[in-house]
């Protein structure tokens, strides 16, 4: 899988980290506050927007009379001491990563996340010796499957894009590498357990943990 590829991209949430569970739970004590049940499409609706989009989804939706800065630092705090105290890396992950550094490979985060949850994930996990760039679709003001968070960290990191390898859990984001012009990984995650069949015909490849990449057990899904 890593032949010809320079530079590995990954989302966070759901492929880097075990965290949407995490999310979930917000979503339930969040609207349960405002006196609202969690939609049942709530999940497919923001599936790949920023952080920003994802306020101005719910604002609107909800009716929510605060600002989009203040939602946006209700859910931070709330999300903050989960991800320093509760999340975890998916399975192999760390591996992988310490594998793709001993390579020389160069790495990136892509996240629709806020920057300072993304870093408070990075900072507990340890993962800063491995991560070379950390970029939010904030930063590039467009959310997946828009291709520009994959662009943007790929020219950061000196990289075609046919050289670079993105791993990704949900439809939207598998979009946007592909646009993005590169290979795409699929992470096998609980929480788009839903959307297996869409994801499995979107990617090249299929994984459970990043050790299937080492020991070559991974799924080809495609050329």
């Amino acid at each position: 899988m890593l032949e010809k590829i320079t530079t590995v991209l990954f989302d966070l949430d759901g492929t880097l980290v075990d965290s949407m569970w995490m999310w979930s739970v917000i979503d339930v004590e969040y609207l349960g506050g405002l006196g609202v049940s969690v939609p049942g499409n709530l999940h497919r609706e923001i599936e790949g927007m920023s952080f920003s989009e994802t306020a101005v989804y719910f604002k609107e939706a909800f009716h929510i009379p605060e600002s989009l800065e203040e939602i946006k630092n209700v859910w931070v705090n709330m999300a903050r001491d989960k991800y320093a105290h509760e999340v975890g890396f998916k399975p192999g992950a760390l591996a992988f990563l310490k594998e793709l550094r001993k390579r020389g490979l160069k790495t990136g985060i892509c996240t629709s996340n806020d920057r300072k949850l993304a870093q408070t994930a990075v900072d507990a996990l340890g993962m800063g010796p491995y991560i070379d760039c950390v970029m939010t679709a904030c930063e590039v003001r467009a959310g997946k499957p828009s291709p520009d968070i994959y662009l943007a960290v790929a020219s950061s990191l000196g990289a075609k894009p046919d050289s670079c390898l993105v791993f990704e859990d949900v439809p939207n984001g598998i979009q946007a590498g592909l646009n993005a012009g590169m290979r795409v990984c699929a992470m096998e995650d609980d929480h788009s357990r839903d959307q297996r069949d869409r994801v499995r015909s979107l990617a090249h490849y299929y994984i459970h943990s990043y050790q299937q990449i080492l020991d070559g057990t991974f799924e080809r899904l495609k050329g």
